[in-house]
């Protein structure tokens, strides 16, 4: 085994190896630790397929230029592969322990136990499940103060986000270290209530699940689809909120929108939620009168809406769709 690192992934399977390679990206070491009994002929073998994935994603995303193919071998070997009789040495030594192993309360229970047994007392647990509540996994760890949710997205190595959910048990002080720490690796951190669902996998669901019923009703072709999501509603909430949207266009344009859709297509599925009819009737309109989701003083509309439009064309110029002029716009916004 090599030496264990401060950075500890439980689980051998895509997150953990996803989290390994993001920390060994920037420049961190980090234990990928394999949990499940197995012989020491299957460890050999499952260690030998973990290296050659990691190594074939490396030379992947050096031919795609995110850096110089030399740089391969020194990212791999930050990557510490670790086995389960190893287990308690390697969690002895780490600061921070993701948890990744399949998600059922059976397996969380037995690793978040066991992890909690042998990692130190100020040691950050964080579970990575998409699916389980902090409150319901806290009482499996020994000082829960330092347990939360840290939910990554596929692939972990490069989307920025990262989902973090405390329970009422977790201190300030573990949420605010997790929270540097992803920054620390080029993460960018959101803090979201001990509610299913957290934020991502609760709007992604709406939006698959209306995808699949536009196919089985005919709507469009799942090629096209699949376009219009790219190249439209990818595009524009990579470029401004999905709130920020909502005030953008005006909150009593959603109003009306929602009411027709709920007419003509299913009354629960696009029923308005009561604060956007409470926002419409206060005047609470978003970008144009000044207040929505967030404020708009107007001696800075102007800037804000110039803000808007370089972010759309800076997307647009990375795929290489950006209109004529769009290169000197983007430079003008960074002067």
């Amino acid at each position: 085994m090599n030496a264990s690192a401060p950075i500890v992934a439980v689980g051998a399977g895509r997150m953990g190896r996803g989290i390994a390679l993001a920390y060994a990206l920037r420049g961190h070491a980090v234990t990928l630790l394999d949990f499940k009994p197995r012989g020491a002929q299957d460890s050999a073998r499952l260690e030998a397929d973990i290296r050659r994935e990691l190594r074939a994603t490396l030379e992947q995303l050096a031919e795609l230029g995110l850096f110089p193919a030399e740089q391969a071998d020194s990212h791999l070997a930050r990557i510490a592969l670790a086995r389960l009789d190893e287990a308690a040495g390697v969690l002895a030594g780490a600061d921070l322990v993701y948890e990744g192993v399949p998600e059922t309360l059976e397996a969380k229970r037995d690793a978040l136990g066991r992890i909690a047994r042998h990692a130190r007392p100020d040691a950050l647990i964080a579970s990575t499940t998409s699916t389980m509540l902090a409150s319901d996994l806290a009482p499996m760890v020994s000082h829960p103060e330092r347990f939360l949710n840290a939910h990554w997205l596929n692939p972990a190595f490069l989307i920025p986000l990262v989902e973090i959910s405390a329970h009422p048990g977790t201190s300030q002080d573990a949420l605010e270290r997790l929270r540097g720490n992803l920054e620390s690796i080029g993460k960018v951190p959101v803090v979201c209530g001990c509610h299913p669902g957290f934020i991502v996998p609760r709007l992604q669901t709406l939006i698959m699940n209306e995808a699949a019923r536009m196919v089985d009703e005919g709507v469009a072709s799942a090629a096209d689809i699949d376009k219009a999501t790219r190249y439209g509603l990818g595009f524009r909430f990579a470029s401004i909120g999905v709130l920020e949207f909502i005030d953008y266009g005006g909150n009593d344009i959603l109003y009306h929108a929602g009411n027709y859709l709920a007419q003509n297509l299913d009354p629960q599925r696009y029923a308005v939620p009561d604060i956007i009819a409470r926002y419409m009737e206060s005047g609470r309109n978003g970008l144009r009168s000044g207040q929505g989701f967030h404020d708009y003083p107007a001696e800075q509309e102007q800037a804000y809406r110039r803000d808007v439009l370089a972010r759309v064309l800076g997307m647009l110029r990375h795929v290489g769709l950006a209109p004529a002029g769009a290169d000197h716009l983007a430079k003008e916004t960074q002067e």
